[in-house]
């Protein structure tokens, strides 16, 4: 990365804090060989002309040379090579199956593609930024006024699908996937728009100073100039003034009439609500809890009573290092309220608050050094096993939710490969936690052919008596392009019986299943990715999130829309696992707050398992073919007594088998076989 581009990126950090994280960018690329630096580079940044404002801080640059040990991506990949475009760039795929893309409406796009539109100049001064329109380089206005119309998370309700935007919320009705459409544009803008649904509420994330109490779109006055700087003096970061209208938090909204959401409460918090979890308590069925996870700057005492932006040391009731819990009665949201701010990181031996820390990261010598951790990027919850894995900027995390107002922490890993611990997701059985790492921020290429596939990866843990050991690394293989912005992101379980299968968002680098069934060898099995939107400059866009809800594949598109998707059969995946995967229907879905998946005793399900059996030669050929006959006569019968029968009597040698079986995961396969046999449901 240039001179140029660093201070460029650097910038564009500071200025999209709000919208999506930049974790610190020295990390975030590889170094060059080292060259005699030329006497203009050595001049200071004011010396090199006012051209450099005009340089696109985004053109493509490709990466360094791969660090000594490690692998790149593949550059023979079909997708290394897909043409560009927005709505005409070139597709690939194999086992997914596109259906439908459906654009974002009118309201959510910005209209304008060159930076002297009169209509970049007024998102950005909507936004509330503390940086002068006039300071901020012409590529760099057109990129943050297209983040401010970005899409974000998903959440799920029935038939309805809830689509985040920086600018607001969509509500698609998907009860026809391949013929969704579209009922509800909401405005409301803040930024990053997360969302979650319970029963007639849906909750949404704000963090951006553009945000209003009334979720107005005029945002606020641009800050004054800051004044004149001392020679010498240390450049300070300043939030915009304070403002009583300013939004950033949590908003609730009543969605009884899907048509006409209304806010009923919104609560505030001091560093806004980057994202945020659902939790439920199974002994609390008169309210759900909020974990509020903020990792924007602290909002002035002013404006929010109470906030400091302190370090611990000078002030110990910091809103660094902390999480928030908002407590909401169901029955009336607008009581809505903060109950509690875990102290997350704290030191149990020394009670300091700043007691964890990232052991250092990849890059130059400053990255190296240990950094505290002061947040949590994204936490999802498992009630079932009373557990949560947090992704906390320098930390994975493993918290005790048994007592939902008052998590405690349990366990905690780092990573010198990992730059920032974005999202996490447990195997259904609780056994293994994936770690998601954002290196670049969402706003850098980090899949090219010479990014190591250890970095911007998922890490797969194996968990254990409530502790953490990693197992091995998945990245995305293949290579992607200097102008596609890709890393790990979003993603879900596919409820493949008898497998660890996640679906998953890599931003412009489309979307990838996993089966990390193996912790120690996770495999891509099923895949879609579309071209870069530009080849000349990096322009955000991608897959945000990519969810299994009830049969299909849902992706949140940044730039473009939403798309849809179901999955086919291929060598990796049968038609009977992507059948016993639809039988799994639920009534919500909160990705965050992960839900137990359990498999109906159906026929469809026990053939996924005999699949997976051939597959793994866990059974002889003979027996295979055996037991597909008679459950073929079973479904054709109609489960006749006879057949029904037969099929009950092949289940003891199916438990004998287990007891000897080479894997443990084939001899799980085998008893829940035998357990459907002796009981198949119709």
């Amino acid at each position: 990365m240039s001179r140029l581009q660093r201070v460029a990126l650097h910038l564009a950090c500071m200025i999209v804090a709000a919208i999506l994280l930049c974790p610190r960018v020295s990390a975030q690329e590889q170094k060059p060989a080292p060259q005699q630096p030329s006497p203009q580079a050595s001049e200071p940044q004011a010396a090199q002309g006012q051209d450099d404002d005009d340089k696109n801080p985004f053109m493509p640059e490709p990466a360094g040379p791969l660090p000594a040990g490690m692998t790149g991506s593949d550059v023979n990949d079909p997708r290394a090579k897909l043409t560009p475009g927005l709505y005409d760039a070139g597709e690939t795929s194999m086992g997914i199956k596109h259906l439908l893309l459906l654009k974002k409406p009118d309201a959510f796009q910005l209209g304008a593609s060159d930076p002297d539109d009169p209509k970049v100049a007024k998102t950005i001064g909507q936004l509330g930024l503390p940086i002068p329109l006039s300071k901020i380089p012409k590529p760099l206005q057109i990129v943050i006024a297209q983040l401010a119309f970005g899409n974000s998370d998903l959440a799920f309700q029935g038939k309805h699908l809830f689509q985040g935007n920086f600018y607001g919320v969509n509500i698609f009705d998907v009860s026809d996937p391949a013929n969704a459409t579209l009922l509800t544009t909401m405005v409301c803008p803040g930024g990053q728009g997360d969302v979650s649904v319970y029963e007639n509420l849906l909750f949404m994330s704000v963090e951006m100073p553009n945000g209003r109490l009334d979720c107005g779109t005029q945002g606020f006055p641009p800050a004054p100039p800051p004044p004149p700087r001392v020679p010498g003096q240390k450049k300070e970061r300043r939030p915009p003034p304070p403002e009583k209208d300013r939004f950033r938090g949590v908003r609730i909204f009543d969605i009884s009439d899907i048509k006409n959401p209304k806010q009923v409460a919104a609560v505030q918090t001091c560093r806004g609500s980057h994202t945020h979890t659902l939790v439920l308590d199974p002994n609390d069925k008169n309210n759900v809890y909020i974990y509020v996870s903020g990792t924007s700057f602290v909002r002035q005492s002013e404006e929010l009573t109470g906030c400091s932006g302190e370090t611990p040391d000078k002030d110990p009731n910091t809103a660094l290092f902390r999480i928030d819990i908002i407590k909401v009665p169901v029955a009336a949201p607008q009581d809505a309220k903060i109950v509690s701010s875990p102290r997350l990181f704290i030191d149990p031996r020394t009670g300091a608050l700043n007691g964890l820390n990232n052991g250092g990261s990849h890059g130059d010598e400053k990255e190296k050094k240990p950094v505290d951790t002061d947040q949590c990027h994204d936490i999802t919850v498992y009630t079932a096993i009373g557990l949560a894995a947090g992704a906390c900027s320098g930390n994975g995390i493993l918290l005790d939710i048994k007592d939902p107002v008052h998590p405690k922490r349990v366990d905690a890993v780092n990573d010198p490969n990992y730059s920032y611990w974005h999202s996490a997701s447990f195997s259904n059985d609780g056994s293994k936690v994936v770690f998601t790492d954002e290196w670049g921020g969402g706003l850098g290429a980090r899949c090219r052919a010479n990014d190591p596939n250890k970095w911007g990866a998922d890490a797969i843990f194996h968990l254990k008596d409530d502790k953490l050991s990693l197992a091995s690394y998945y990245k995305l293989p293949a290579a992607q392009g200097d102008t596609e912005n890709c890393v790990a992101h979003n993603g879900s379980l596919v409820p493949v019986p008898g497998r660890d299968i996640e679906v998953q968002a890599w931003y412009q680098g489309g979307i990838s299943l996993v089966d990390f069934t193996d912790a120690a060898h996770p495999t891509e099995i099923a895949y879609f990715d579309r071209g870069p939107i530009d080849t000349n400059s990096l322009v955000l866009g991608g897959y945000w999130s990519a969810y299994w809800y009830n049969g299909n594949i849902y992706g949140s598109e940044i730039a473009r829309g939403l798309d849809v998707f179901e999955l086919s059969p291929t060598k990796f995946l049968t038609q009977n696992e992507i059948d016993a995967a639809k039988t799994v229907q639920v009534a919500t879905l909160n990705v965050q707050n992960q839900q137990k998946i359990e498999w109906p005793a159906k026929l469809v399900v026990a053939k996924a398992y005999l699949d997976q059996l051939a597959r793994s030669q866990a059974l002889s050929a003979d027996q295979i073919t055996s037991l597909q006959k008679a459950i073929q006569s079973a479904e054709t019968s109609h489960m006749s007594k006879s057949n029904a029968a037969k099929l009950k009597r092949m289940a003891p040698s199916l438990e004998k088998s287990a007891a000897t079986a080479k894997s443990p995961t084939d001899a799980k396969r085998l008893n829940s076989l035998a357990q459907i046999l002796k009981q198949p449901a119709a």
